[in-house]
């Protein structure tokens, strides 16, 4: 898989690969995340190709105190290739670069098998409650 950083040519290709992992949900416009990552750190913004077809992504970000990960994606029938592993290094990497010490991410707590893949790569259970407040309604 090749990987590089994401250019506003492939948004349409990445959505739908968005809209085939199950990863757009009504309370966000995939097109408007991909605006504003495109403003704060676009360089973590990857995608990764296997024969000049977008099969991944992921969506890095690094605010000073804590790296975040979204949009991981992995075309489903690529699953299982090692190819969500590679992109997540990839981005760690680079999140990595810029000094970060801790990565956080969030997952439904109801979809098991992405929990056993995260834990596969080292990511573990925090016990926190995720919080969050909507500061913009996209729909």
């Amino acid at each position: 898989m090749e990987i590089k950083a994401f250019e506003s040519r492939y948004k349409d290709d990445v959505v739908e690969l968005w809209r085939e992992c199950g990863l757009v949900v009504p309370q966000n416009d995939p097109a408007k995340d991909i605006e504003r990552k495109m403003k704060v750190d676009s360089d973590l913004f990857l995608i990764g190709f296997v024969d000049e077809t977008i099969i991944a992504t992921v969506m890095g970000g690094y605010d000073g105190h804590r790296g975040w990960i979204n949009y991981l994606a992995v075309k489903p029938s690529q699953q299982r290739k090692g190819y969500g592993q590679s992109i997540m290094q990839a981005v760690e990497t680079l999140i990595r670069r810029k000094g970060c010490p801790k990565i956080n991410l969030q997952v439904r707590s109801s979809n098991k098998a992405v929990i056993e893949f995260y834990s596969a790569i080292g990511y573990g259970n925090d016990n926190v409650v995720g919080l969050g407040k909507r500061l913009e309604y996209d729909s």
